[in-house]
């Protein structure tokens, strides 16, 4: 009977562990009423590098096809 209540206890342990991450989310996304990232932009609002980049390259192969 020892060896069952070692093992629960362990498996609780183990759950306990695996479950705890969860929670912490569960409660920021229901503390910050809905907004567990804080405040976010919409995807493509803000300007990058990168983004400006693939529009300089995106209007410079359209101003190449309309050439030929």
């Amino acid at each position: 009977m020892g060896g069952v209540i070692e093992l629960f206890l362990i498996m609780l342990a183990i759950a306990t562990a695996a479950f705890v991450p969860l929670g912490y989310f569960i409660y920021i996304y229901t503390r910050k009423n809905g907004e567990p990232f804080g405040e976010t932009e919409p995807h493509g609002d803000s300007h990058s590098f990168v983004n400006d980049l693939a529009e300089t390259a995106i209007d410079f192969i359209k101003t190449r096809l309309a050439k030929k």
